[in-house]
């Protein structure tokens, strides 16, 4: 393995936060590599959210350092973000109902002609093929968000994070409140994310869709680091020890053998 295959894409390094007296996090790490999907799990208060923002660049860490490649990086502020290479879905999803699924895509991102008019051939196109490559279900990009279930707006809200050649993508409860197809769906997307090469970082309290894509598990108990796990091999007990607060973080692993 090269020295530039273990830079990690994303490294946080002894992030802290504080809303007056409240310690948000307390000297937190996390590192994302490409074609890795990671998920931050802990409890209600934990600081995932916290940490997804700073990510986002919504909120700013009182301490830390943020590294993207290896680079030192300030995320002052969303359009930071995305200039970084940083797409965010948060559970509001901020779409459109009114408008049709290529028009949500680009909103904002609007692709231009020659002459400076809306290129809505092109866009359709690469809304299309960004479709295929998350093997999305939704009909037509000319259909309105109106007319689609809450799995497919999932879907377009996923789909939107590839507009602008991103490099990590945070999904912040990206399956709560949906069906089993729903959810099938939307974990065939995240696992079509890392398989193009993306660095994921899932928020989930669902530990079954979290087992079934994640590669590695974060968890974080009380805004520190308490564990980090295999999520193929290390048993359902373990982690939600780590989340409850049963394992500490220094704690010893079962073995990969003894997990399964």
């Amino acid at each position: 393995m090269t020295d530039a295959t273990r830079v990690p894409l994303l490294s946080m390094r002894g992030i802290s936060k504080r809303f007056g007296a409240v310690e948000a996090l307390a000297g937190v790490d996390l590192d994302v590599h490409r074609h890795e999907v990671v998920a931050l799990v802990g409890d209600n208060g934990a600081g995932k959210s916290t940490l997804a923002k700073m990510v986002a660049g919504v909120l700013s860490p009182d301490t830390g350092l943020v590294e993207i490649d290896g680079v030192p990086v300030s995320i002052s502020s969303p359009a930071a973000a995305r200039a970084l290479g940083v797409a965010t879905v948060f559970q509001d999803l901020a779409l459109c109902d009114n408008l049709d699924v290529t028009s949500n895509l680009f909103l904002g991102r609007e692709l231009r002609d020659a002459h400076g008019m809306r290129d809505d051939e092109r866009m359709e196109e690469e809304a299309r093929q960004i479709l295929r490559d998350l093997t999305s279900r939704i009909p037509s990009v000319r259909v309105p968000l109106s007319a689609l279930s809450k799995g497919q707006r999932q879907s377009v809200a996923i789909a939107r994070t590839l507009i602008g050649d991103p490099r990590i993508v945070v999904l912040d409860e990206p399956t709560a409140s949906l069906s089993v197809a729903q959810t099938a769906e939307i974990l065939v997307h995240i696992e079509g994310l890392r398989d193009l090469g993306l660095g994921v970082v899932l928020i989930s309290h669902n530990m079954i869709d979290v087992r079934a894509v994640a590669d590695r598990i974060e968890v974080l108990r009380h805004g520190r680091n308490n564990g980090s796990f295999d999520a193929r091999t290390t048993a359902y007990e373990q982690i939600i020890g780590a989340i409850t607060g049963a394992v500490r973080a220094d704690a010893p692993r079962p073995s990969a053998h003894a997990a399964s």
